[in-house]
C-alpha cells in the first residue's frame, strides 16, 4: 500500500483551512495535492482533530502488533532461534520494519542480524549423534550421550539434547493398550544379589522371509542385565535347552536359580532331570503372570525392537549371525539405565573385581 507524503495532523490542518475559508482550489495549488486527494481526506478525517488522528493511529499499530504476535506465537518461545524465526515472519508476513518486529519479539537487531555459526567441535558432534540415532533408531537423547562419552568426554546432556532435537531424531512414542486397573504383583522370589545367582529364560518368535517360523530361546542374567545366548532353531526342545544351558556354563559356571514360565520345554524330564543333577532350583512363575518373570520380559521386548524388528532374515545362519552379533553389542556396548547407564559386561566385571578376594601374601623366603 501507498504511504502518503503528509501525515495525519498535516492533513487534517488542510481541512481546517478549508473550513476557515481558503478556496478548495488554492489549498490544492499551495500544497501540491489534486481536487479528489482533498475530498477523500475530508471523507476520512472530516471532523476529527489531530489529537483523534494520532490516537486513531496508535490504536491501528496496537491492533497489527497484537496481530502480528498471535499469528507468529502459537506457543511462548524463549530460544533465540525461535524469536529470530518469528522476527523473519513478522517482516515478510506482515510487513513490519525490522526495528519494529525485533522489539516485539525481544531480541536484539544485531542478533537477529548475525546468527550463530556452528563451531566446527559442535558440526562433529552434531554429525555423530545422527550417525548414531540412524544405526540405532530406538534409541534416545540419553543412550546416545551415554556413548558419545567415550569420544567425546566432558559432553553435557543437555546439548545433545538441544542438537538432537534440532535434527528432528526424536523416537516416536508408542501408544500403549488401554488396559484394566489392577493390582501389581511383585516379582516371584529369590531376587539376585550377585551373578550367576538366578537365569531367566523364555522364548521369542520370528519369522524368515519365505514364512517358516523359528524360535530363539533367550537367557538373561537377573543380576547383571548380561544375555547368556540366545538360541535360533526352528524346533527347541526341553532336551535342546539342557544343552544350550549346558554350553553356556562351560563359560559361566552354573546358576544358582533359573526362571522359566510353564512351557512345556521347561517342564519336560529332560529339563527337570537336568536341573536336579546341576542342583539348579528351578523356580516357575504362575500361570498366566508373565510379570513375575519381569527381566526376561523386558529383555525380550528389547530383542524385538532392536533386533527381530530391524531385520529381515532370509535364513537360518543369517538370522544367527545377526542375533549374535546384536548379543554381543547388547553385552558390551548397548547401555543400561539400572545398571548406571554403562553395559552389562563392563558392570558384571566392575562387580567381579569389587567382591572376588585379594590375593593371598606369601611369607618371605630367607
Amino acid at each position: 500500500m501507498k504511504k502518503s507524503r503528509f501525515t495525519e495532523e498535516q492533513i487534517i490542518g488542510f481541512l481546517r483551512q478549508a473550513e476557515a475559508g481558503m478556496p478548495v482550489k488554492e489549498l490544492c495549488r499551495q500544497g501540491g495535492f489534486s481536487d479528489s486527494t482533498f475530498y477523500k481526506w475530508r471523507a476520512k478525517f472530516g471532523g476529527m482533530q489531530a489529537t483523534d488522528a494520532k490516537l486513531k493511529r496508535l490504536l491501528a499499530e496496537a491492533h497489527l502488533d497484537i496481530h502480528a504476535l498471535k499469528d507468529v506465537f502459537r506457543r511462548k518461545a524463549l530460544a533465540p532461534q525461535a524469536r529470530r524465526e518469528a522476527a523473519a515472519r513478522m517482516i515478510s508476513v506482515h510487513h513490519l520494519s525490522e526495528r519494529r518486529a525485533c522489539r516485539l519479539v525481544g531480541l536484539s537487531r544485531d542478533s537477529y542480524r548475525n546468527p550463530p555459526v556452528p563451531s566446527e567441535a559442535t558440526q562433529r558432534l552434531s554429525a555423530r549423534i545422527v550417525e548414531i540415532a540412524q544405526v540405532r533408531r530406538r534409541f534416545g537423547y540419553r543412550r546416545i550421550h551415554d556413548l558419545l562419552r567415550l569420544d567425546f568426554p566432558g559432553v553435557n546432556h543437555k546439548r545433545v539434547y538441544r542438537l538432537y532435537n534440532q535434527a528432528q531424531l526424536a523416537v516416536r512414542k508408542r501408544k500403549k493398550a488401554k488396559r484394566a486397573l489392577s493390582e501389581r504383583v511383585p516379582l516371584a522370589v529369590a531376587l539376585a544379589s550377585r551373578v550367576n545367582e538366578v537365569w531367566s529364560m523364555d522364548f521369542v518368535s520370528d519369522s524368515l522371509a519365505n514364512g517358516r517360523r523359528i524360535r530363539c530361546l533367550t537367557v538373561a542374567d537377573d543380576f547383571t542385565h548380561e544375555c547368556v545366548d540366545i538360541a535360533a532353531d526352528y524346533g527347541i526342545s526341553g532336551q535342546y535347552v539342557t544343552r544350550l544351558l549346558d554350553q553356556a556354563a562351560m563359560f559361566r559356571g552354573y546358576p544358582v536359580a533359573v526362571r522359566t514360565d510353564n512351557g512345556p520345554e521347561f517342564t519336560s524330564r529332560a529339563f527337570i532331570a537336568w536341573a536336579q543333577s546341576h542342583g539348579v532350583r528351578h523356580i516357575l512363575i504362575q500361570p498366566g503372570r508373565p510379570m513375575q518373570n519381569g527381566y526376561i520380559e523386558s529383555f525380550n521386548g528389547k530383542f524385538r525392537d532392536e533386533c527381530l524388528n530391524e531385520h529381515w532374515f532370509e535364513s537360518l545362519p543369517q538370522a544367527r549371525s545377526t542375533i549374535a552379533a546384536w548379543r554381543q553389542d547388547y553385552n558390551e556396548v548397548r547401555p543400561h539405565s539400572s545398571l548406571g547407564r554403562i553395559p552389562p559386561a563392563e558392570f558384571a566385571q566392575r562387580h567381579l573385581s569389587k567382591n572376588s578376594p585379594p590375593p593371598a601374601s606369601g611369607k618371605e623366603i630367607k
